[in-house]
């Protein structure tokens, strides 16, 4: 099979080495029409960059995202007996050592590659549950853990490289919302296999181990055999490396900035599975139903609302939604302060009612912010400003659990004002870079 490489465009206007002036700037009116929502749009979307097969991939690493963390920390515990703290450690060298590999995944895919790093992640995800299957130890689940963490902590930013050589403009956005809305799904079906493997006993735990290897397998397989390629930068002058080159590139700079802003955004995601929690149970002494309540009402909400959202502000400034999205956390973190103060079921009910506004914001953030870095990097580029991009969402992940708790520990007047306060200097700053029409 012949490579698929970027589609056939005008040279003034082929994306692999011209990205389109409307998203560059990212003044406002979409560059291409919007594709229309529904359940029939997402199925297009969802083949839009690669097909059935690539369609494929998307399903397999939304369940395997799903089901991730609770599996391995189960697995850990159920089949090799390990105690709750070692496979807890375990999980975390894997999410750092998939942190540290970033950057290269970045760096691959800027030579042009594009279906393989993607196919590489999934590859690597099979080697990390065969590994499982063969662990009887420490060791064994740390190797395990890492190809796991290595294959899902790389996967987000070769999916959105992909996305971005097949695609462009609005439609790319849309394609990329509907990768979400999709993995959304998967977290809560994974979540919900786990929990049905546990049941099942070690045997059942096994099986779904080996069943994962074989579908990230599979699903490797699916999209090498896409071979989607994207021609490589020209080579640097003499005495000027690319890595000096693509630190001096002004687009770079700005996505680095927006990396770090990103930083308190990315809190949010923690919000809702640490601290809303030790909110309702441990300060307002509310039932842990509240507590599962809002999680299950703040997936619904973004699995309906995620695509829709995205195609309704397709005319929007990506600047503006995502900095609008931290006004709106932000706003939702002062309400939860104040839904605290109430006590009892008023308090919680009142958590529930903010957790809404919680909910759109984290719709809106996570709408726009990788679809902002894919319209503003430069094409031979593109690597690695997603790479940084997800590098911040993954540090940010990997600091909230500890931040959070240790802020929740001081009172909910502390957590709530320093997390309103950060996320609006973050949305202040994605404000401020947007870069003159």
């Amino acid at each position: 099979m012949s490579p698929i490489r970027s589609p056939k465009r005008p040279p003034h206007h082929d994306p692999a080495t011209h990205h389109d002036p409307a998203t560059h700037h990212d003044p406002g009116p979409p560059d291409d029409p919007a594709p229309r929502s529904g359940p029939a749009a997402l199925l297009g979307l969802l083949t839009a960059a690669g097909g059935p097969r690539y369609a494929a991939a998307l399903v397999v690493d939304a369940l395997g995202t799903g089901l991730l963390r609770p599996f391995l920390l189960l697995y850990g515990i159920g089949v090799l007996a390990l105690d709750a703290g070692t496979a807890g450690l375990a999980m975390s060298a894997g999410m750092v050592a998939g942190l540290l590999v970033l950057p290269l995944t970045g760096r691959w895919i800027d030579r042009g590659a594009r279906s393989l790093p993607a196919a590489a992640t999934l590859l690597v995800r099979a080697a990390g549950s065969v590994t499982l299957l063969l662990a009887d130890g420490v060791a064994g689940f740390v190797a395990a853990a890492v190809l796991l963490g290595v294959g899902s902590q790389s996967w987000p930013a070769t999916h959105a490289a992909v996305v971005s050589t097949l695609t462009e403009g609005r439609t790319r956005d849309a394609a990329l919302a509907a990768g979400r809305t999709l993995r959304n799904a998967g977290l809560g079906s994974g979540a919900l296999l786990a929990t049905v493997a546990v049941a099942g006993g070690t045997g059942a735990l096994r099986l779904l181990a080996g069943v994962t290897a074989v579908a990230c397998l599979l699903s490797a397989v699916l999209v090498h055999s896409l071979r989607v390629t994207a021609p490589q930068a020209p080579p640097a002058p003499a005495g000027d490396p690319a890595d000096a080159a693509g630190a001096a590139d002004p687009a770079l700079r700005r996505i680095t900035l927006l990396s770090v802003a990103n930083l308190p955004f990315a809190f949010s995601f923690d919000v809702l599975e640490v601290a809303l929690p030790a909110l309702l149970v441990l300060h307002l002494h509310a039932s842990a139903a509240w507590s599962s309540g809002v999680f299950v009402g703040n997936t619904v909400l973004v699995i309906t609302l995620q695509l829709a959202v995205v195609l309704r502000l397709a005319h929007r400034s990506r600047h503006t939604v995502l900095a609008v999205g931290g006004l709106a956390l932000a706003l939702s973190y002062l309400g939860f302060w104040v839904a605290g103060g109430l006590g009892g079921t008023a308090g919680a009910a009142s958590v529930a009612v903010v957790s809404v506004l919680f909910t759109l914001g984290e719709i809106l953030y996570s709408g726009s912010g990788t679809a902002l870095v894919a319209a503003s990097a430069p094409p031979h580029l593109l690597g690695r400003a997603l790479a940084r991009w997800e590098l911040s969402m993954g540090v940010g992940r990997a600091l909230a659990p500890a931040a959070l708790t240790a802020l929740l520990a001081a009172g909910p007047g502390v957590l709530w004002p320093v997390l309103a306060a950060a996320t609006l200097l973050a949305a202040a700053v994605v404000a401020r870079l947007r870069p003159a029409a």
